[in-house]
């Protein structure tokens, strides 16, 4: 049974191969905060239960148990997300710290009842999808705000980035999934966004908030 330091560098992995695709020894120990020599050792146990596929010096990547094994860790801790927001009335920034407890219990049985009782939602509060019970997960056709033209209107259905300081950001301007933007005008300089939404006219966005906010493709 994986202990939740293992769910941890299994889930990191799914996360950083899906971020840039090519993953490091060096970007899996700084994603973890741990030092190089404890992640290489780490690598090495997964490697040799046939999680991680390791030759020195290339690049990790997870085996097809390793990536499934990961993908099930994501979807407890997205359905936990989930319930704390719908069932419980978190906040969509609040929940990150508690799932991330919640996502190392072992009962298959809880996640199902929990999965039921909301309805099987596909995506979690910020839109991310929800890997299926075999651990399957949907490919997305998103794209970034930033990557719309002038005059686009598109619809808000997930977030590139999660964190609270991110969320919080879209809690004050009011945006939320499901929020349709229309895209102005873009900076030439900077790549800062000048947007409307309902609500909310002429409103500038930075690039890097465009570059988080996802849209329908």
């Amino acid at each position: 049974m994986a202990t939740p330091t293992v769910e941890n560098y299994l889930k990191t992995l799914l996360a950083l191969a899906e971020d840039g695709g090519q993953v490091s020894l060096s970007d899996l120990s700084k994603s973890l905060g741990v030092s190089t020599p404890s992640a290489n050792n780490m690598v090495k146990k997964l490697s040799e239960r046939g999680l991680v596929e390791y030759q020195k010096y290339r690049p990790l990547a997870l085996t097809p148990a390793g990536r499934q094994e990961a993908a099930l860790i994501v979807r407890k801790h997205r359905l936990t997300e989930m319930f704390l927001v719908e069932q419980m009335g978190f906040g969509w920034e609040e929940v990150h710290p508690i799932a991330e407890q919640i996502e190392h219990v072992k009962s298959p049985a809880f996640f199902a009842r929990m999965d039921e009782l909301m309805g099987f939602p596909t995506t979690d509060p910020h839109g991310s999808p929800i890997p299926d019970a075999e651990g399957n997960l949907s490919p997305e056709k998103r794209q970034r705000l930033s990557d719309c033209a002038e005059g686009q209107t598109a619809v808000v259905t997930g977030l590139a980035h999660s964190s609270s300081d991110f969320l919080l950001l879209m809690n004050d301007r009011k945006i939320a999934l499901q929020t349709e933007i229309t895209v102005h005008h873009r900076a030439p300089f900077d790549g800062s966004l000048t947007v409307s939404y309902p609500g909310h006219e002429r409103v500038v966005l930075s690039k890097t908030v465009g570059d988080c906010i996802l849209v329908d493709a």
